[in-house]
């Protein structure tokens, strides 16, 4: 546990920090890995299924930061946006 210990001169007597908290993450699974995003290549954009929560069971893009493969278990702070896809699709109009 974290606590912080202060000294007398310090304005605060003796008081000490409380503990450290962190958000509940929603366990997700990798399970395709669509594509290479970033300008160098740094992200690496995935479709994963929720397993917990609200949103069981359904299955969202998104952009992973470091290495990742198919298998690994995502934990987000959010599962209602979806990352953009990736390429764009055709341009200028012509069929």
């Amino acid at each position: 546990m974290a606590r912080k210990m202060l000294k007398k001169g310090d304005g605060e007597e003796g008081k000490a920090e409380g503990d450290i908290r962190f958000t509940d993450g929603i366990p997700s699974e990798v399970k395709e890995i669509v594509a290479r995003a970033g300008s160098r290549g740094e992200l690496t954009q995935v479709m994963c299924q929720i397993l917990d929560g609200r949103d069981k069971n359904k299955a969202i893009r998104r952009n992973v930061k470091g290495p990742v493969q198919v298998g690994d278990i995502l934990m987000l702070l959010e599962t209602e946006i979806e990352a953009n896809r990736l390429g764009g699709g055709r341009r200028g109009g012509r069929k």
